[in-house]
């Protein structure tokens, strides 16, 4: 796989830069800010991606498969949320 992704830095790139932003949207972003902050964030990000994209190609660390990790562990702990939630909302109902 690491071959695959050095072979396609494009895509590779993207990646990375989507599961950065997923991450910081989720867990970073108190509120939202002005737009021209905003604009600074996300090009910093790019940077960032483009830093990490070096990292995934030139030293074959697995940076797109641990973003992949991260993302993955947010999505469980989105879904055990909404399960609690839906949880409550039966008790509640057989309750009255």
């Amino acid at each position: 796989m690491q071959a695959w992704l050095a072979e396609h830095l494009w895509i590779t790139y993207i990646l990375i830069y989507v599961f950065l932003v997923y991450i910081y949207n989720k867990v970073f972003r108190t509120r939202r800010l002005p737009i021209l902050k905003a604009a600074i964030v996300y090009l910093l990000m790019a940077v960032g991606a483009l830093i990490l994209l070096m990292f995934q190609v030139d030293l074959d660390l697995p940076i797109l498969l641990c973003l992949l990790v991260a993302v993955a562990l947010m999505f469980m702990v989105r879904v055990r949320y909404w399960v609690e939630a839906r949880q409550k909302r039966q008790d509640n109902k057989e309750a009255r």
